[in-house]
């Protein structure tokens, strides 16, 4: 019985600190000591795209890599040391995350109109909601108020819970969304990121070649762009959306239904178990999927961020100050 009880208890006592820390993020965190925050923010992230589309999908990746990774605290975007190797080598990052030179442009604007005040973690938060906008994708407001993390860690970015590999299975990718306190709908609605962006042929191989839950015709068409034969290709892309690559819709659930899933784990969402009715709703309801999205980016953006005095304000969003 006293045991039960110190179990509710530290439970109790963790909840308090988790829901204090998320307390400090606001929407008008930067309202008076960074008033140009988000029109210079945006500027910046217009122009990439406008050079590539496809980064859009790339700044939306980082914001995700990030908070997977022991909270959303810009860890991702540390570079190597002498004495501490970075994430961007790890495994899920390797030749997969990219953008890191706009958040470096990003950064040096925003310092320009408001020197050390505005972190590298608030600022993948919005380059990730303004890439959305920007490719006719929802808006809304972003909370803010992180704080840059210290240190970087290579190991937890090749852990089994961090980031879902394409291999994943629908059990395991809800089991590490709900680690991170994240439900299966918000799953399913965060997913709906493969909208826009682009795959290696590393990590749909073993979909187009080897599972039969896919439609024969754009099994054939994607292996035109990516062979069987393991190292022959690897780097080729196609499209997570075939219909609209570039256009953040709610096709990607149409291609799930049509069995025309690039990768493994997307299919899963629609595989006859429990997210099948998720995905036809995202299907006929556009904007129920947007709705969902919204909200599973401001559950993701709680994910443990450093705020108050911890962490710190990064003047370089490459190394620590």
């Amino acid at each position: 019985m006293a045991s039960s009880f110190v179990s509710m208890f530290v439970v109790f006592i963790v909840g308090i600190l988790v829901g204090s820390s998320n307390a400090q993020l606001s929407t008008n965190f930067y309202c008076e000591t960074c008033p140009q925050l988000f029109p210079t923010v945006r500027a910046v992230v217009e122009e990439a795209i406008a050079q590539e589309a496809r980064m859009g999908a790339s700044l939306l990746r980082l914001h995700f890599h990030d908070c997977f990774i022991n909270g959303c605290d810009a860890s991702n975007l540390l570079d190597d040391t002498p004495t501490m190797l970075g994430e961007k080598t790890a495994a899920p990052n390797l030749n997969s995350v990219r953008g890191f030179e706009v958040i470096d442009q990003i950064k040096s604007a925003v310092e320009q109109v408001c020197p050390g005040v505005v972190s590298c973690a608030d600022i993948l938060a919005i380059a990730a909601k303004d890439s959305v906008n920007i490719l006719r994708g929802p808006e809304w407001e972003v909370k803010l108020g992180r704080r840059d993390a210290m240190t970087a860690s290579f190991a937890a970015a090749n852990s089994s819970n961090g980031i879902p590999p394409p291999s994943s299975n629908l059990s395991a990718l809800i089991s590490n969304f709900q680690s991170k306190g994240l439900s299966a709908r918000d799953l399913v609605a965060l997913y709906g990121a493969h909208t826009i962006g682009q795959a290696r042929c590393k990590s749909f191989r073993p979909h187009i070649y080897n599972d039969t839950n896919i439609d024969p015709s754009y099994a054939r068409a994607n292996q035109a762009i990516c062979p069987s034969n393991s190292g022959n290709g690897d780097g080729n892309l196609a499209p997570l959306d075939p219909q609209t690559p570039t256009t953040f819709d709610n096709t990607y659930y149409r291609s799930l239904v049509s069995k025309q899933s690039l990768l493994h784990s997307d299919q899963e969402l629609y595989n006859g178990g429990s997210t099948d009715m998720l995905v036809q709703t995202y299907v006929s309801n556009p904007g129920a999927f947007s709705s969902d999205f919204i909200t599973g980016m401001l559950n993701m953006g709680d994910i443990m961020p450093l705020t108050g005095s911890q962490g710190q304000i990064r003047t370089n969003c490459r190394r620590i100050n």
